[in-house]
């Protein structure tokens, strides 16, 4: 029972839970701490807090925060020209040699967006050869080519890899798991901008020494300079389309939104937000990649349920404090977005499948499917998935990776399948299965990921094989 003095702030994660999946996003892991104490603690099967994943841009932040120790330790000045760490790049357009590193820090490159493509060239040199639209200093663009710059110069410079370099003086005195890595461009770099695989918990640690002004346990691991500035807006974001939390201004690698704090942000839905008025870390992992503008619709439904309600006039003390402020939230078990299920719907479909167009991707099918648990897949191109519509199945899909599966027949004749990857690039693959009265099933494939087979996306009938 609350005494008088107390007040109760209540976390709704079932409405963010609920809405999240709405959108067809999966959150994977929720974090709230107030003072580096718990709140809200949250995870879904096979994902949650101590479970690594990829991170995507709030990679960034990370990046930044080893260019901040560079500068403490007088290897690097923010006004020294990138191109001056780079020679071997040869002579390159003025506006980028002239750019410095505190530009590439706020997003205020040269180039209107990120110079590299995918699966083409070296990423490194694509920075210094892609013709700039602009002067270094005058717009913000957000270039994550930028950040792998960045990456490659504290590589440079230190001699080592960028969690290496990182590990004895900043990621072992926080405690922050040895997971965490970065995957490596094709130039063998640390993929600075978007390569970030760690636990969320250790996103908590480091929006904790952020909110400590760079101290841990009364030690300053990072300059108390560096955070202040890195955490103040630097560049104007108000002409940035993708939600009201980024047009506050943009810091060093880091987003400050107008309602105040910092926030770290990733493809799918990564949220990192430091409210340092509260004492607040929120982090929250997700995948809401098949729906369109989902992760900004995703960070929008974090900050109504897990932050706005700390800005209340009734949330304005801090646990330890008198008048105590109480927490409330549930439930702590997330779970994941399913198809509707209604058994009445099912139809068997077992054996071997064809195309019926030639040329229709996959070539065949392989289908045992039942009114609860069942599989599908395809024999020519190696996958295979398996169903239970009661729970979630752990698997891998072929080259895509580790992955979650959820069905249910959700219409007459109707199996609904999701299947979310969860390896080093998160993903998801949508089947609908409509079988026909004469057999035949038609198939709707969608694929979402960054570099997921486009192929997952397309439309196709399969007929029964007549020697099955």
């Amino acid at each position: 029972m609350l005494r008088p003095s107390e007040r109760l702030l209540v976390l709704d994660l079932t409405a963010l839970l609920r809405e999240s999946a709405a959108l067809g996003a999966a959150l994977h892991a929720v974090e709230v701490t107030v003072g580096g104490d718990p709140v809200v603690v949250g995870e879904t099967p096979f994902t949650g807090p101590d479970v690594p994943q990829r991170q995507y841009s709030v990679g960034k932040t990370v990046t930044g925060i080893a260019v901040g120790l560079l500068v403490a330790e007088g290897r690097l000045r923010l006004e020294d020209r990138v191109s001056a760490h780079f020679p071997e790049q040869g002579r390159c357009h003025p506006w980028v040699a002239r750019t410095t590193v505190r530009d590439l820090l706020t997003m205020r490159g040269p180039h209107a967006s990120t110079t590299y493509k995918l699966s083409e060239g070296s990423w490194l040199s694509s920075w210094f050869t892609v013709p700039p639209t602009h002067p270094p200093g005058t717009l913000f663009t957000y270039d994550t080519s930028g950040s792998y710059v960045l990456a490659a110069l504290v590589e440079r410079l230190a001699g080592t890899t960028l969690a290496d370099y990182l590990r004895p003086r900043l990621l072992d005195p926080l405690g922050i798991s040895s997971d965490l890595r970065f995957l490596a461009g094709p130039d063998g770099v640390s993929h600075g901008g978007s390569g970030l695989v760690c636990r969320p918990h250790d996103l908590t640690l480091l929006a904790r020494l952020l909110l400590d002004g760079g101290v841990h346990d009364g030690a300053s691991l990072l300059p108390h300079d560096f955070v202040r500035e890195a955490t103040t807006a630097h560049a104007d974001t108000s002409a940035v389309t993708w939600g009201a939390p980024f047009r506050g201004g943009y810091g060093y690698q880091l987003w400050v939104p107008a309602r105040g704090g910092f926030l770290a942000f990733g493809l799918g839905g990564q949220v990192v937000y430091g409210l340092p008025e509260r004492d607040l870390a929120v982090v929250v992992t997700a995948d809401a990649q098949a729906c369109q503008s989902g992760d900004q619709r995703v960070l929008d439904l974090v900050l109504r349920h897990l932050v706005d309600p700390f800005l209340a006039p009734s949330a304005d003390v801090a646990p330890g404090s008198p008048g105590v402020t109480s927490y409330r939230s549930a439930p702590d078990a997330l779970g994941w977005p399913s198809p509707r299920h209604d058994d009445a719907h099912a139809v068997p479909a077992r054996g071997r499948h064809v195309a019926v167009v030639p040329g229709t991707w996959p070539h065949d099918l392989e289908l045992d499917l039942g009114a609860r648990t069942g599989t599908l897949g395809s024999p020519t191109s190696a996958w295979e998935l398996a169903y239970d519509v009661d729970a979630p199945r752990r698997q891998v899909l072929g080259s895509a990776g580790r992955s979650v599966v959820t069905a249910g027949w959700s219409a007459p004749r109707t199996l609904d399948v999701e299947c979310r990857v969860l390896d080093d690039e998160l993903a998801v693959v949508r089947l609908r299965l409509v079988v026909d009265d004469d057999g035949t099933v038609a198939v709707r494939g969608q694929g979402f990921g960054e570099t997921l087979d486009p192929r997952w996306s397309s439309v196709g009938s399969f007929s029964p094989s007549p020697s099955r």
